[in-house]
């Protein structure tokens, strides 16, 4: 989102995913994620979802 300095409201147009599930994978908030809302996020921003997410050992 930042390198398309895209806001949290224009993805939910685009996505159709509402805005706490939004927030909560831009904060880093949820224990899991959908894979639909995985694929929506990643159609939405023209990525991969190595381009969303890092992987972190030990936490």
């Amino acid at each position: 989102m930042g390198k398309k300095r895209m806001k949290l409201s224009e993805l939910q147009r685009l996505t159709g995913l509402h805005i706490n599930t939004i927030r909560r994978v831009y904060y880093n908030e949820g224990n899991n994620i959908n894979y639909k809302t995985l694929e929506k996020l990643c159609q939405a921003l023209d990525c991969n979802v190595g381009d969303i997410f890092d992987y972190i050992p030990g936490e």
